[in-house]
């Protein structure tokens, strides 16, 4: 009997694991769709390119050598194995309860689950260098994102590592539940880096402070990628509960689903109102930038808040959000999509806020562990970049740039039946 249900439980947590990660990936289609609704027309084909080309490199190095890094383990060969039923099946027997303890899962479904949290970090990055970077030099720092920079992080964070053999994370009392900090900040920095050496798109800034708006070429497309992204959400923190097999878990789950839903309303609905105080019209952009920016705030502790608290945190996320992508502009950090704001600034409001429903989470321990991932991330990723600008160049051409990256880098356009607007 006891081998029996230790089996179902195996059976429902590996399940659970596969289906929250497919919703992840599914958020790859999402960042897709947004970027590609928010930048111009003549550089949709390569914002696709890009997204679909990350995944795959995302995939293939995080199997190579970033699992191993993150969790330990041969440094060229992850050696994914699943979980020895023998030994759990002993430590399962003792449990009083059965179900009541640790998830228990195969390997395989762990790697899965993982690896599409890395490529949503890339993912990050690319709608911040759109429309003046060059797909090569992106494809290349993706590999060292995803194999090397992301993985040493999460390995002093997820991994419970000591950073650089100094301190461990956990131990200050830090704690990022599905990602804030991990995934959502980590990726704004790295984009953040390649965008101070990029530079702004051409003529985005005029010589006396203008900022002009390059709107984007579809906004039906980035309203569908918002709501693949707000769907995708409910796997990327449903799923960090790691577990499904017992009813605590199992109320665990409901409750982050539904924190995560509600934190998204509150930043959709608060960013909409922000906007039209400041701008005096309603603007789609901020409404959209508003629910992800209350995703990101609410996944760094989605289970302790109950859901009017979750809605108040992302509605702090959709104030936020609007006053950041307005700030970013008057600094000239030129990001066509928002990603930093959205991922960045709002990753480190919701590390800041987890103390305030879980007691045994320190402030300090999340400035710390906020601070380590920023500079980490903004060091290496700044190397990185410096060596591919310095190596092959970071930005095409001004004229390229002006035909739009579509035909010079991938020899085709999105919309060929229309002629490309030149700005």
């Amino acid at each position: 009997m006891e081998s029996n249900i230790f089996h179902l439980q195996y059976a429902i947590d590996t399940f659970y694991f596969l289906v929250c990660g497919a919703l992840v990936m599914w958020m790859a289609a999402g960042f897709a769709m947004l970027e590609s609704g928010l930048v111009r027309a003549k550089n949709t084909t390569e914002i696709l390119t890009k997204n679909v080309a990350l995944f795959a490199i995302s995939c293939i190095m995080y199997l190579v050598c970033g699992y191993a890094i993150m969790y330990g383990g041969s440094i060229f060969l992850s050696g994914i194995a699943d979980v020895d039923t023998t030994a759990v099946l002993g430590e399962f027997a003792s449990r009083d309860g059965g179900f009541e303890g640790g998830s228990i899962y195969s390997g395989a479904s762990d790697f899965f689950f993982q690896v599409v949290f890395v490529a949503t970090a890339m993912s990050i990055v690319s709608g911040a260098v759109a429309e003046r970077m060059k797909l090569w030099a992106f494809l290349v720092f993706a590999v060292f994102m995803t194999g090397f920079i992301y993985p040493l992080e999460g390995a002093w964070t997820w991994g419970g590592a000591s950073v650089f053999g100094m301190y461990t994370l956990g131990d200050l009392g830090f704690s990022d539940f599905a990602g804030s900090g991990i995934v959502h900040l980590a990726g704004a920095t790295a984009a953040l880096a390649g965008v101070l050496l990029l530079g702004s798109r051409k003529g985005k800034y005029g010589p006396n402070g203008e900022i002009r708006a390059f709107p984007g070429a579809n906004l039906p497309l980035a309203t569908l990628g918002t709501f693949i992204l707000w769907m995708g959400w409910f796997g990327f923190n449903g799923g960090s509960v790691l577990k499904l097999g017992d009813i605590a878990s199992a109320n665990s789950v409901a409750m982050v689903f539904l924190n995560t839903n509600t934190a998204a309303a509150g930043g959709a609905v608060a960013a909409l109102i922000t906007a039209r105080l400041m701008f005096g019209k309603a603007d789609l952009t901020m409404l959209l930038n508003g629910a992800l920016a209350g995703l990101v705030v609410i996944t760094a502790e989605p289970s302790t808040p109950s859901a009017l608290t979750a809605t108040l945190f992302g509605a702090f996320g959709g104030v936020l959000v609007v006053l950041s992508i307005v700030t970013m502009d008057k600094l000239r950090i030129d990001d066509p999509v928002g990603a930093i704001s959205v991922h960045g600034v709002c990753g480190l409001l919701g590390l800041l806020l987890v103390p305030v429903t879980n007691s045994d989470v320190s402030f300090s321990g999340q400035i710390i562990g906020a601070i380590t991932i920023f500079v980490w991330v903004f060091v290496a990723s700044l190397v990185v970049w410096g060596i591919l600008k310095a190596v092959m160049g970071l930005r095409v051409s001004e004229e390229e740039e002006y035909e739009g990256v579509d035909l010079s880098e991938c020899g085709m356009e999105a919309y060929p039946e229309f002629v490309s607007g030149k700005q």
